[in-house]
């Protein structure tokens, strides 16, 4: 059991018999009356989100989330295939738990899936990624304005904003928290 003084974002919690992850809280301290804490819950299973608020000290629940190691094998349809690294046991997850990095997966590309009470409940991709250009229009020499960027489509089918230099077949270091263009590699 936790209380809220352990809240932070990505912590797990058991409400209603539904996990739940926290995706912002606010400690709240009014002039009259209890300290309460204002959270933000995204259900581990349907991606819902709902707020919901506590009472300074109330007792949640925490739940334990092991990440084990995996690699992606293939997408079909909204299901997105992956193998255990360790076990090789191949698990099928839904779109809405892999989330917006989705479409920054590669085939065989290795990521952390995230498992709480022996069910999968998301993908934790790494920080970066190495993805081809397939796609982009040539720069124009002379259109060198300071932060000229054009569309560049990535052999995953991703679209990402890329300065005028990068041509198609260049391969790309992308961010997989924002979605956005590094560096050329």
């Amino acid at each position: 059991m936790a209380d809220t003084s352990n809240f932070r974002n990505g912590f797990t919690i058991k409400l209603e018999n539904e996990l739940f992850t926290i995706v912002e809280f606010q400690h709240v301290k009014p002039g009259k009356g209890n300290a309460f804490v204002r959270t933000r819950l995204k259900n581990a299973h349907t991606g819902a989100v709902i707020d919901r608020t506590f009472r300074s000290g109330d007792k949640v629940e925490e739940i334990r989330i092991e990440r084990r190691e995996s690699q992606f094998l293939y997408a079909e349809g909204e299901d997105y295939h992956f193998m255990d690294s360790e076990s090789f046991e191949q698990s099928i997850i839904a779109g809405t738990m892999v989330g917006d990095g989705a479409n920054l997966l590669k085939e065989n590309e290795t990521v952390s899936v995230l498992v709480a009470e022996e069910r999968a409940i998301g993908v934790e991709l790494p920080n970066f990624v190495e993805i081809e250009v397939t796609q982009t229009d040539p720069g124009v020499r002379g259109d060198t304005a300071t932060g000229a960027i054009k569309p560049a489509t990535l052999a995953t089918g991703a679209i990402v904003s890329v300065p005028l230099f990068v041509n198609q077949g260049d391969v790309l270091k992308i961010d997989t928290r924002t979605g956005g263009y590094v560096e050329r590699v």
